[in-house]
């Protein structure tokens, strides 16, 4: 099956560095096949019969025993991706792909944390929350937006949806790529 693993926070700045040739090594040595990876973000597309959630953990484990730290991973299905190319609910209003985000969540919020979400978006920002994604439109750049930090920060300090697969209370994993990306990496898994 076709999947897509994005890494969270590697290779920005000089800490927490991740070669992509080694990682396309590192996961390809595990026995993962049709390895390829997009910039140096950590964009992975590749094949596996794992479930993503047990793909995810893979690849964590797999970067923590190769590169010496802990990265959060999520994972989703190129059908999956395909399904939130499909949805774009700002489609008609983000006009430059590399100021709209989409976070990717390991489990959905909580209708609480959504709406403080939505509360720091400010001016012509938008924010639209489908399932497990974030859609964010930011028209004036992510460097001051309130909702940018909220959404980029080391996590979203949410508690999950209840009947979700985190729902532990102890946070939401999220990890941003802007639709440029986003629309790459479904281009690269339909190869």
């Amino acid at each position: 099956m076709r999947q897509i693993v994005l890494l969270r926070g590697i290779n920005i700045g000089a800490r927490r560095r991740v070669a992509m040739p080694a990682l396309r090594e590192r996961l390809t040595d595990a026995g993962l096949s049709g390895v390829r990876t997009y910039v140096q973000s950590g964009n992975v597309v590749l094949d596996s019969d794992l479930s993503p959630e047990q793909l995810a953990r893979e690849c964590e484990r797999q970067i923590a025993e190769g590169f010496g730290f802990d990265v959060a991973v999520t994972v989703r299905t190129r059908d999956q991706l395909a399904e939130v190319v499909e949805r774009n609910p700002l489609g008609e209003v983000a006009s430059d792909p590399k100021r709209y985000q989409v976070s990717f969540l390991s489990a959905e919020l909580d209708p609480e944390t959504i709406a403080e979400l939505g509360s720091v978006a400010v001016g012509s920002e938008q924010f639209v929350a489908i399932g497990r994604e974030l859609y964010a439109w930011h028209p004036d750049g992510v460097a001051r937006s309130k909702l940018w930090n909220k959404l980029a920060g080391q996590g979203l300090g949410a508690r999950a949806r209840s009947g979700s697969m985190s729902g532990s209370g102890v946070g939401v994993t999220a990890t941003a790529r802007n639709w440029a990306t986003v629309t790459k990496l479904l281009e690269m898994a339909d190869e």
